[in-house]
């Protein structure tokens, strides 16, 4: 089983995932975290708004990487191929990634979608917070949160959202787990 939380950026996946990390429901799954700061550190990779061809392409390949790496076991992905295609996309409308790479990951997007069990998307109903890596633009965070909701209306993707406080997006959470386990 594959669960993936995916979003904007400081929308609260990081939060969610640390709570689910030493929540006895998910003793059985691995946890994989997110991809882009490790590639930036690694790769010297810009990111965010300024985000170029070799960011998005290094992105959209750790997405395939995570699903073939996991696909026969119980894990929980920080983002996936969706957070590739909305940020590729944002790329693409301002110039920075060129058509072949904006058409790569629609693809891989298109060919993983089916593939993650439950995907979880949190909502941007939590305060915009500065942590020195992730953008703090509001004007950028509410492009990003426009092009998730136009993906998943697009793809008629089937994504849980998750909205309110902490607690409240954790119980969200137990009962999507409880209606896969029980088959409810």
């Amino acid at each position: 089983m594959i669960i993936t939380f995916t979003g904007a950026q400081s929308t609260g996946k990081s939060t969610l995932l640390d709570k689910c990390t030493y929540d006895g429901r998910f003793n059985y799954y691995s946890f994989v975290p997110e991809i882009t700061r490790k590639l930036k550190k690694k790769y010297n990779l810009t990111i965010n708004e300024n985000g170029d061809e070799y960011t998005q392409l290094f992105c959209i390949n750790s997405h395939l990487e995570n699903y073939l790496s996991h696909k026969n076991s119980k894990v929980v992905l920080d983002r996936c191929a969706l957070d590739a295609l909305v940020y590729t996309t944002y790329q693409y409308h301002t110039g920075k990634v060129n058509e072949w790479v904006m058409d790569y990951a629609t693809n891989l997007f298109e060919s993983l979608k089916d593939k993650y069990d439950i995907i979880f998307y949190t909502e941007p109903d939590i305060d915009l917070v500065d942590d020195g890596e992730r953008s703090s633009s509001n004007e950028f965070r509410d492009t990003i949160v426009k092009l998730f909701e136009e993906a998943i209306d697009h793809y008629n993707l089937k994504v849980v959202r998750l909205k309110g406080t902490v607690e409240e997006r954790m119980v969200t959470i137990y009962k999507t787990l409880d209606k896969i386990n029980y088959g409810k």
